[in-house]
């Protein structure tokens, strides 16, 4: 895996965007209404709403693995990377083998996976546990070896489904640490979900407040902090405040 400076992957560049975005589901349910939204490359956007807002469905309709049925979403990278709520490993793989797995399921030769997944592992700080099953693992790097796998892909867009939500306090903020720090290196656009509004504003370049079902953008908030991002910065006024905004909208919506 060649790791490529933020410059040169032609940051701005439209990877996803949601125009006027529906989606009825076929029992009549309504969990999407005109939604507009775009991620360029070098953008980290974050999603913030109520539980059943249809935040996954975008995810998934951005990923292709459904289709909206109103307005029009075009992802325009085929090299996408998804990580679920659930780490998702094979509990009959090492780590090093459910890291290879993507780019086994690509065709690509055992020597050059073997390299790719080797440069991942490394990539999230699971270095030494290439033979770790998933048992083995706590909670923390069995996300940190879902993100590896993804890594191979090398992915232009990366979709996260509330990865952390299952995680303690300071774990989620370690890896929120280490998934800016991925942002940076690799310079793809990120789509995140998340219910940790604190978790939104750190992250993010930009953050999308929806409302309740049938689920719309009822606010969006630029983040202006500079990437890298220092932790120490989510214990100013000035995170505080964006916080606060945030947090805001969502109670206007569901008043």
């Amino acid at each position: 895996m060649t790791t490529v400076a933020l410059e040169d992957r032609r940051v701005g560049e439209v990877l996803v965007d949601f125009r006027d975005v529906g989606m009825t589901y076929q029992g009549g349910t309504l969990a999407l209404e005109h939604i507009d939204v775009t991620v360029r490359r070098g953008e980290f956007v974050t999603v913030v709403g109520p539980s059943g807002c249809g935040k996954s469905t975008l995810l998934r309709i951005a990923a292709g693995l459904e289709r909206e049925t109103a307005g029009e979403c075009d992802t325009r990278t085929d090299r996408v990377g998804f990580v679920f709520q659930d780490a998702t490993l094979l509990p009959w793989r090492s780590v090093q083998q459910n890291v290879e797995l993507l780019a086994e399921l690509n065709g690509r030769s055992r020597a050059e996976r073997a390299v790719t997944a080797r440069e991942a592992i490394d990539l999230v700080g699971l270095s030494g546990f290439e033979k770790s099953m998933p048992r083995e693992l706590s909670g923390g790097m069995r996300m940190r070896a879902s993100l590896a796998r993804s890594l191979t892909l090398d992915p232009d867009l990366f979709l996260f489904d509330e990865p952390f939500g299952a995680l303690d306090e300071i774990t989620r903020q370690r890896l929120n640490d280490e998934l800016l720090r991925l942002f940076v290196a690799k310079g793809f656009g990120g789509l995140f979900i998340t219910h940790s509004v604190a978790e939104a504003v750190y992250l993010s370049t930009r953050v999308v407040v929806m409302s309740g079902r049938p689920g719309h953008v009822v606010d969006v908030v630029d983040v202006p902090f500079d990437m890298p991002r220092d932790p120490d910065i989510r214990y100013t006024p000035e995170f505080g405040d964006l916080v606060g905004r945030v947090s805001h909208s969502l109670k206007e919506a569901h008043a």
